[in-house]
């Protein structure tokens, strides 16, 4: 009796102090299960159901036209212009809308709030959206966000037990964490909150979506494993959904499982983009899936992504877009150690794409045209890339992009330190290039970015390898396979440096550890045979 009465006391008190979310039945959707019903037509609220489930997943265009759908349904339903002006929000993509849909999405609030007998919980949802879109023309795109995790946030205090509302205010804590906060203090509170949704809404397309964005990082990429291996079930078709679990493969290494679902998420984005207009699911996968190739050593598989993205003539104009269309060309050549190839790389291509929208994007460009110029020899090039850098990093900072702004002040710093390298400068060059690895490693990783298309840190370890400092190149190399574990160039490095530095043992590790990365390297890099046969050694 006793036991009885004091599990019942400990039930009752979990019960008051953990918050209570309902496990409802939901509308279930061909995207999976979302639960916001609405005061709207039943025609109009399967459409708002599938736009919401899209929305979810981060397919944006097509959530729009599900809630133009709801809308057109019936056009007195408020909670349509909500998920139209939601639609226009992205926020982990590190892209402020347009002014166009800027406007489109404020038109959709006011006419929501225009509604006659809207019912309480509706208007707070619409409540929560509209803050975003306040003043816009006068607001940062930080402040932006900002509102629309407090607008999420009062929201979900208002209704606790709505999964919705705790979702989006789970979103904006991801959008609003600061990329400087190496403790993920807002990711693990979101994490956590995300985590006891999905225990009572196991078939939510939200939850899955934002644990991994919430755990995309190295500290605790390890519990987001059995979400993004259960993501698919719910979304087999969605283009994003299938790339999504790629975010922890990348973080723990797992190659073979980020390129293996990207190449799924790349063919269905192919399959469901217009002939006009190439998704920019295709590229982002494409990304992916040309990183995965390389930490494996699979550079000829490689090289079929970039034909890949070579043979795609219209992309729709986003960052994610332009980032795959800068990096996946400089990773191929940079990876390589191809100096002279990613000295040689076409600025703004293709030429056809919106280029001046993207900076950040373009900087990559110039990057590794840098790197690539001063390991080469060819110092025109490199001093060329250092202009161009610079002036993008002003025009980055000009604009507010203060993360893009630092990633480019960091690549300028590293083409600088590899310029004063070729010119015989070592210390000064050493000096700056210890700098570019800090500024760099202050920053988490971009929700759009595989990784750092070159390393900082790891470019550090070459540099101090070539200065004959192995145990330093050591510590470097170990140090940016802590951020990316499994790198091929880091893994490689260090097995070297610590030869060098007579660390058999050691050395022997890293080798078999790259061996073991890249079974089935199918390129040409010195670094692979050499790897093998030292792995051999007694």
């Amino acid at each position: 009796m006793k036991l009885l009465l004091e599990t019942a006391i400990i039930s009752c008190a979990l019960y008051v102090i953990t918050p209570h979310f309902s496990v409802a039945q939901g509308h279930v959707t061909k995207h999976g299960t979302v639960d916001l019903q609405t005061s709207c037509s039943e025609s109009a609220q399967q459409s708002f159901d599938n736009g919401l489930a899209l929305m979810h997943h981060m397919m944006y265009d097509q959530a729009e036209q599900e809630f133009a759908a709801a809308a057109q349904a019936a056009p007195d339903c408020g909670m349509a212009q909500w998920g139209i002006a939601m639609s226009y929000i992205h926020p982990l993509w590190g892209e402020r809308p347009s002014n166009e849909d800027l406007q489109k999405g404020q038109a959709a609030v006011e006419k929501a709030l225009q509604q006659k007998n809207l019912p309480d919980k509706e208007k707070a949802y619409i409540k929560a959206v509209s803050g975003f879109y306040e003043n816009w023309e006068n607001t940062s795109y930080a402040d932006q966000l900002k509102a629309f995790e407090a607008g999420y946030r009062a929201a979900h205090e208002a209704y606790p037990n709505e999964v919705e509302a705790a979702a989006f205010y789970a979103l904006g804590q991801l959008g609003t964490a600061p990329k400087t906060d190496n403790t993920f203090a807002k990711q693990k509170e979101a994490g956590a909150l995300l985590e006891q949704l999905h225990a009572k809404h196991p078939n939510h397309p939200g939850l899955f979506h934002y644990i991994i964005h919430a755990y995309d990082n190295p500290m605790l990429a390890k519990r987001a494993v059995k979400v993004s291996r259960e993501y698919e079930r719910i979304a087999p078709d969605v283009p994003h959904a299938l790339h999504m679990p790629s975010h922890i493969f990348v973080r723990l290494g797992q190659w073979t499982d980020a390129v293996d679902w990207n190449m799924r998420s790349a063919d269905a984005a192919l399959r469901q983009s217009s002939k006009e207009s190439m998704s920019m699911h295709y590229p982002h996968a494409l990304d992916y899936m040309a990183y995965g190739y390389l930490q494996q050593g699979r550079d000829k598989k490689a090289q079929e992504v970039v034909e890949k993205m070579h043979r795609v003539e219209g992309y729709a104009p986003s960052f994610a877009t332009a980032y795959a269309l800068a990096a996946i060309p400089a990773r191929h050549a940079l990876e390589r150690g191809k100096w002279a190839e990613a000295a040689a790389l076409p600025v703004r291509s293709p030429e056809n794409f919106a280029w001046d929208k993207y900076p950040g994007a373009e900087a990559i460009t110039h990057f590794a045209k840098g790197i690539g110029g001063a390991r080469s020899g060819n110092t025109a090039v490199a001093e060329e890339a250092t202009a161009a850098l610079d002036r993008l990093r002003t025009q980055l900072n000009s604009s507010g992009d203060t993360y893009w702004a630092a990633q480019a002040e960091a690549q300028h710093m590293a083409v600088q330190a590899w310029l004063e390298y070729q010119k015989g400068d070592k210390n000064k060059a050493l000096a700056m290039m210890r700098e570019a690895a800090d500024k760099e490693d202050a920053l988490d990783k971009h929700p759009v970015t595989p990784g750092a298309v070159l390393p900082a840190r790891e470019l550090l370890g070459d540099m101090l390898l070539l200065s004959k400092k192995p145990a330093e190149a050591m510590l470097a190399y170990e140090a940016s396979l802590k951020v990316s574990p499994k790198r091929y160039n880091s893994l490689y490095g260090a097995a070297l440096s610590a030869e060098r530095a007579k660390d058999k043992q050691k050395a022997k590790s890293y080798y078999l550890e790259l061996l073991e990365t890249s079974p089935e390297a199918d390129g040409d890099r010195e670094s692979w045979v050499l790897a093998k046969k030292h792995a051999a050694r007694k």
